[in-house]
C-alpha cells in the first residue's frame, strides 16, 4: 500500500462561514450515506479509466475513494478546498486506500478554484452538494467550465432539503452562460441534479 503523502498545493485560504466545517466532515463520509447515495452507482456511466477528474470540495472523499479507484493508475483526481484540515483527512483515507499517488489535492482561496494550470486538461468535474456555498456560482462555474476539454462532462448535484427548485435553477442558467449544456438529469435521491457538458 503507497502510504506516501499525496501532493499538496497550499494557498491562503479565506475564511468564508458557509463552508461546511471540517470537524464534521465524517458526517458526510458516513458510510450508511451509501444507502441512499452510492458512489459506485453515480459514477460507474460518468468516469472512465485514464480520466482526468476534477472534485471541488470533497470532503473526507466519500466520492474521491471511488473517482479514484475509477481512473485507475493512469489517471488522476484532483480535490480542492478551502479547508486544510479536510485536505488532512482526505489525504489519511486515500493513503488508506491505497490510492495515494492517484489523487492530488490543493488548498484554494474561497474566491477561486486555484486550477488555472488545468484550462482544458479535465475530463469529468463532480460538483457535489458544495456549489451553494460558493460566494461567487458564476466565477466558480466558468473556472470549472475553463479546466475541462470540449465535451467534457459536470455533475451538478445539490441537497433537496438545503436548496430550494428556484436556486438550483439559478445556478443552472449561470451554468448555461459558461458554456456547460445541460445533457441529463440523473436520478440521485434528495438531490437537485443535472448532467452538464462542454460544447465542442
Amino acid at each position: 500500500m503507497n502510504t506516501d503523502p499525496l501532493p499538496t498545493h497550499k494557498k491562503p485560504a479565506t475564511h468564508h462561514h458557509h463552508v461546511f466545517p471540517w470537524w464534521a466532515g465524517h458526517l458526510l463520509a458516513n458510510p450508511l450515506r451509501r444507502l441512499w447515495q452510492d458512489p459506485a452507482t453515480i459514477l460507474a456511466p460518468l468516469v472512465r479509466e485514464g480520466m482526468t477528474v476534477l472534485e471541488p470540495g470533497p470532503g473526507l472523499g466519500f466520492f474521491t475513494i471511488e473517482l479514484a479507484r475509477r481512473v485507475g493508475p493512469t489517471g488522476r483526481v484532483i480535490a480542492v478546498d478551502v479547508q486544510q484540515q479536510m485536505l488532512e483527512g482526505l489525504q489519511r483515507r486515500v493513503a488508506k486506500a491505497g490510492l495515494a499517488d492517484r489523487v492530488e489535492t490543493r488548498q484554494v482561496p474561497a474566491d477561486g478554484l486555484g486550477v488555472d494550470d488545468l484550462a482544458g486538461k479535465v475530463d469529468f468535474a463532480l460538483v457535489f452538494a458544495m456549489a451553494h456555498e460558493v460566494p461567487d456560482q458564476a466565477r466558480f462555474l466558468s473556472e470549472v467550465a475553463a479546466s475541462l476539454k470540449a465535451g467534457g462532462q459536470v455533475l451538478l448535484a445539490e441537497p433537496a432539503g438545503h436548496v430550494t427548485a428556484g436556486k438550483f435553477d439559478v445556478t443552472r442558467r449561470l451554468a448555461g452562460d459558461a458554456g456547460l449544456e445541460v445533457a441529463g438529469r440523473p436520478d440521485i435521491r434528495r438531490s437537485r441534479t443535472a448532467l452538464l457538458t462542454k460544447g465542442r
